[in-house]
Order: structure tokens, then sequence, then C-alpha cells
């Protein structure tokens, strides 16, 4: 009981800090330039990793960008822990993939639905504070499993390609192993998607693209219900992956939350964070989405290195996201796959957890 109460408390306390510094941050245009900034590179470097996760879990880039954008706003309204990225993650996409490979879209968007609501029952029951009891090798398993199974979705798309896709990847895996080294005033995955892109634009490149997967960009989404039967064969179907969404979401989710406590010095309220991802993943399931957590790369980007706090900047990269889907998203379709494959290869890397960090 007196745990429950000091972790309401916490929670509360939390709350309410998150709320004071944005509305310290509208009153503050030195502090909102800072965050809104944050949130425009956030967004620029969220295109092709959302594109890619996309991709990995076998549904159009389009889903994935609608999804990311839905994600990040509302998340930044209902959500936690202020300055933490949520959009389309590769380990959501993981999960996924086998049941967008078997039986379609409609029940990946009845999965991602059912696991908005067994997010919002687990977090109302209190699971956020099993993190505790969660021992360091099954977190350290965890994400090297999400590595290694990032690094071999990339394969088919190195299998049966024009020959200039490879010397494009390598080329792309330079950029981002040498920029970080220079500077990192700008994201590496995206310098290395630009040039990239600019140079099979210009050139006239024979190779695929992100137009050859499918749609990107065709305005606002439509408010939907998945047209799947509504029977137990179909919750026998869709359950095991909706549990997965919900219980790899949440896991992921309250790491990555942990991680910007512990940069920050500030507090949040993980029982708020954990229902606000479960109305997140309603909310994109409602529009066509495929589902989403927290995302430790891009998250760490707005806190570190652009020095996000509030929720002003995880709103601004949801809306500027929105923008590029809606006004740029012909720009989106001649990126060519070889640069996300570069970029996805680098993410999968970048998982695998250093023999320092894992021996905490």
């Amino acid at each position: 009981m007196v745990v429950e109460r000091t972790d309401t408390a916490r929670g509360r306390i939390a709350a309410r800090a998150g709320g004071s510094a944005t509305l310290a941050v509208l009153r503050d245009p030195r502090r909102l330039r800072t965050e809104v900034f944050a949130g425009m590179v956030v967004a620029l470097a969220l295109v092709p990793e959302t594109i890619s996760f996309s991709i990995l879990a076998g549904v159009g880039p389009q889903i994935g960008l609608v999804t990311s954008f839905l994600f990040a706003m509302t998340i930044a309204i209902v959500g936690g822990r202020p300055a933490m990225i949520s959009a389309a993650a590769g380990s959501v996409a993981l999960v996924l993939a086998p049941l967008v490979r078997e039986h379609g879209v409609q029940y990946l968007i009845a999965a991602v639905l059912l696991g908005g609501v067994l997010q919002l029952l687990l977090s109302l029951a209190g699971v956020a504070k099993l993190m505790r009891f969660v021992p360091p090798s099954v977190v350290t398993g965890f994400v090297n499993g999400l590595a290694i199974l990032i690094f071999a979705a990339q394969v088919p798309h190195l299998a049966g390609v024009p020959w200039l896709v490879y010397p494009l990847t390598a080329v792309g895996l330079v950029i981002m192993v040498v920029l970080p080294r220079l500077t990192r005033a700008i994201p590496a995955p995206l310098v290395a998607t630009t040039l990239l892109t600019l140079a099979a634009v210009v050139f006239t490149l024979n190779v695929p693209a992100v137009g050859d997967e499918g749609r990107v960009g065709a305005g606002l989404p439509d408010l939907l219900f998945p047209d799947v039967p509504l029977s137990l064969a179909t919750l026998q179907i869709v359950f095991p992956y909706a549990l997965g969404l919900a219980m790899v979401g949440l896991l992921e989710t309250f790491l990555t939350q942990q991680l910007v406590d512990d940069i920050t010095g500030t507090p949040s309220n993980m029982r708020r964070e954990g229902c606000g991802q479960g109305i997140a993943n309603l909310v994109t399931g409602f529009f066509g989405g495929m589902g989403g957590c927290a995302m430790i790369g891009q998250t760490m980007m707005n806190v570190k290195e652009c020095g996000g706090r509030t929720r002003v900047s995880t709103f601004v990269a949801g809306l500027s996201l929105l923008v590029l889907v809606v006004f740029a998203a012909p720009v989106l379709a001649v990126i060519p796959m070889a640069a996300l494959v570069a970029v996805m290869i680098m993410v999968s890397f970048a998982t695998i957890p250093s023999r320092r960090s894992s021996s905490r």
C-alpha cells in the first residue's frame, strides 16, 4: 500500500511538473524556439525509419507515416513522459508482420485496436510496477533479438536488385559512420537519405524507390473500422498478436521512459504513459495505422541532441511529419530503398546494447 501510494504521488507530481513546464515554454520565446526546432528535426529523422518499419511490417509507407504523426500528436497530449517520442516502431512492426503476411492489413488494424485496449487495461492494473522485477539479462536479450530481426529484414531488399543498390547502400553506411564523428548538429540518417535521394534523382539511377513499395501520401486519413468478421475465430487469430503488441510496446516504452527520466532528472507518470500508449494505438487503429510505441533513437535525438524537454517538441514532431506527408509526398516517393536499407542496418547495430551498459 505504501509503495502504491508513493507511485501515485510521484505520478501526480510528474503530471503537474510536465504541465507547468509546457506553459513555461509557451511563455518563453527562446525555449519555445528550441522545442519547435527539436520537433522539426525529429520529424525529418522519423521519415526514413518510419518508411522502413512500414515495409518491415508488410504494409505501404503511407500507413507507417500516418501512424507516426497521429501517434506523436496523440501521445504528446495524453502521455506521461514529456519529450519522449513515440511513433511507428520496429518492435511493433516485427510483432505484426506475420499477421499481415498471413491475413492482411484489415486483421492488422483489428490487432492494433485490441492491443490498445489491452495496454489500457494492463496500465490501469499497475503493470508498470512490474518493471522493477525485469532482470537486465531479459532486457538485453529482448533488445538483441530486436536488432537481429531488423537486420535480417533488410536482406530481401539486397537480393535480386540492380547492382547500383550495393554502392548506394555502402555510401549511406559510410556517411552514417563518419558524420557523427564530425558533427551531430544534423542527424546522420537524414543526411545520408537526402544525399542518396539527390544522387538517384540527378543521375536518374534505375534503383528501387519508396514509391515502388506502395502509396506514400494522398491527403489526410479517413476514420474507419476494420473489415473483419466479428467472431471468435477472428479473436483467436488476432489476440496473440494484440497481446504481443501490448507487451512489447509497453516494455520498450517503459525502458525508454526510464532513460529520459535519468537524462533530464525529472519524474514521469508511468501509469499515465502506459494508458497514453493504449489511447494512441486506438487512435491510430481507427485511422488505419499499424500501431507503435516509444522510439529510443528519436527520443535520444530529441532530448540529448536537440534539447527537447516538454510535450511541445513531441507534438511539433507529429505536426511536422503530417505536413511532410500531405505536402511533400512526391519527394518521399523518390527516396531510394538503398538509403533506407542503410539506415535500418545502422539502427540494428545501434540497437545492440554496449557491453558497458549491459553490465549495469
